[in-house]
């Protein structure tokens, strides 16, 4: 699984013009899921993605966690993220994992987040999204979690 996160002040994702996930201060995780992810990715992602520390601490190092601020979370499902790039001029997008298997990991994510963060909301799986954001920095990580 991948999480493409960026540390923002707000960010919010509406679908046919209705607010569908909204937060402040925190971080926007765009999220990809490839064909040999399991649960288990997504836990270790979850983990990752909570405890990374990307936030100043009083000193201006990026020393805190979105854990350690209690800041946001908004988990925006991605399926572009999973494309290979190498060559030519189109994605191709065959190690991307299965709509109806991509959606129930995405699900998962979500729901453990919500259980381990008291400020969590999300994108709609398989949704057109427009996503506005203010991106604190900039601040932008690449975090990935393997099977095995």
């Amino acid at each position: 699984m991948i999480a493409l996160i960026q540390r923002v002040n707000f960010a919010e994702v509406t679908v046919q013009g209705r607010s569908v996930g909204r937060i402040g201060r925190g971080i926007l995780a765009l999220i990809g899921v490839q064909a040999p992810d399991t649960d288990a990715c997504a836990g270790r992602l979850l983990e990752r993605v909570l405890a990374y520390r990307i936030f100043p601490d009083d000193e201006g190092r990026m020393n805190r966690s979105l854990a350690d601020i209690g800041g946001g979370l908004l988990l925006v499902p991605q399926f572009t993220l999973a494309a290979d790039t190498r060559k030519g001029m189109r994605a191709g997008f065959s190690g991307a994992a299965p709509p109806v298997a991509a959606q129930a990991l995405f699900g998962q994510l979500v729901a453990a987040a919500r259980q381990r963060h008291p400020d969590v909301a999300s994108g709609e799986f398989g949704a057109h999204m427009q996503v506005a954001l203010e991106n604190d920095g900039p601040v932008t990580f690449w975090l990935e979690a393997h099977a095995g």
